[in-house]
């Protein structure tokens, strides 16, 4: 069975030599979907001996997604973000997978996550479970923001973990908040949902208390405050966008 590990791009020169080293322990097969760097993510990618191939961002990540799927002719399809790393156990048990050749699963994998140099254990950014790995006739990506996974097979878990170091300081959380919220909102929007300004203080005010209490974000101390308190700003966000194109419906 052959593997290609997708990985989608946009201004990633800071990891894309790294991650691309750390895939090319499990297949030479690297793709690489990039929405437009103006930095030398493309450069350096070519250099490291992955394909590069261009898709222009239209506030889809789904179809980010969904694009990689006929550039490749590979049993699987491995999904890998450019500040993400295979553990070894990660990489060894792939090669099993592979050399067993039985393209009848899924397969996700946990992921332990690094930010602002601190490694986390709960709250917004405990450890968790995703769906990377797909037979990739059968999978199909949805959802804009947050987008899922449609795929039919049973789900396995690999071994080993993902290493996520994303977040290298405020200014970048900032960013991809309002990047976020934006797509949320106007695909929400766009799909029925209506919110109210009560509603939407009682969603950030829940998502707080879900993240800080519920799932122990004050035992990471204040980065766990920081983030759950961002967490709740995030949701605020994205509803009061939501709000504004409601507000801006009304008027036309």
């Amino acid at each position: 069975m052959t593997l290609a590990i997708i990985i989608l791009t946009k201004n990633e020169e800071n990891n894309i030599v790294d991650v691309i080293e750390n895939a090319r322990q499990c297949t030479e097969e690297i793709l690489i979907i990039d929405s437009g760097s103006t930095d030398k993510t493309v450069e350096l990618a070519k250099k490291s001996g992955a394909k590069v191939f261009f898709r222009a961002w239209d506030n889809d990540f789904a179809a980010q997604r969904n694009f990689a799927l006929d550039k490749t002719l590979a049993d699987f399809i491995f999904y890998i973000d450019a500040d993400e790393r295979l553990t070894l156990k990660t990489v060894e048990h792939l090669k099993k997978i592979l050399a067993q050749g039985d393209l009848n699963f899924q397969y996700k994998i946990q992921r332990k996550t690094t930010a602002f140099g601190v490694t986390f254990n709960h709250g917004v950014l405990q450890p968790d479970y995703i769906l990377r790995m797909f037979p990739r006739e059968k999978i199909q990506w949805s959802g804009k923001v947050h987008e899922h996974p449609n795929c039919p097979c049973e789900i396995k878990t690999l071994q080993g973990y993902l290493e996520h170091y994303t977040y290298r300081n405020w200014a970048q959380w900032e960013k991809k908040m309002q990047l976020y919220s934006t797509i949320w909102a106007e695909d929400n929007f766009k799909n029925g949902k209506r919110i109210s300004r009560a509603g939407a203080f009682l969603h950030a005010s829940a998502g707080f208390l879900k993240m800080f209490f519920l799932k122990a974000g004050f035992l990471d101390g204040w980065h766990g405050f920081y983030t759950c308190a961002n967490h709740f700003f995030y949701t605020m966000m994205k509803y009061l966008k939501l709000l504004e194109l409601q507000d801006k419906n009304k008027k036309n």
